[in-house]
């Protein structure tokens, strides 16, 4: 499956431990997690991929891309937004856990996700 999503010029991606994507149009510099705003992902479509064992989540920016392999949380029920997380805690919001990066960890792609007019893609598929 995938969904877009938009920078904002408030993004900072440089959460130590998670990253997240919302439909929110407006974010704080605070959200230092956020790395995509107005997404349009599916929760239906979402919840398709929650029994396999491990997930690739890759994220396009242009010409730039990063992977992320991290294990579906069965329990994930956010229609509202994404949390991935290099960590084992799980909430409704949280997609996948034990991630192998977190939002600090997106060099090639940080400076445009401050673009607010940078589209973001997104897929996410079983591995």
């Amino acid at each position: 499956m995938h969904f877009t999503a938009q920078g904002h010029p408030n993004i900072t991606s440089t959460h130590k431990t998670t990253f997240e994507f919302t439909k929110d149009k407006e974010v704080t510099k605070t959200g230092d997690c956020i790395i995509g705003v107005s997404a349009d992902f599916s929760l239906e479509e979402l919840k398709e991929i929650l029994n396999n064992k491990r997930i690739k989540i890759t994220i396009m920016v242009n010409d730039k891309f990063e992977e992320i392999i991290a294990e579906p949380n069965k329990g994930f029920n956010s229609g509202h937004e994404i949390v991935v997380r290099k960590t084992s805690f799980v909430s409704k919001r949280t997609l996948a856990i034990n991630a192998n990066k977190a939002a600090i960890d997106f060099d090639s792609i940080r400076e445009k996700l401050k673009n607010p007019k940078q589209k973001i893609i997104v897929e996410i598929k079983p591995i």
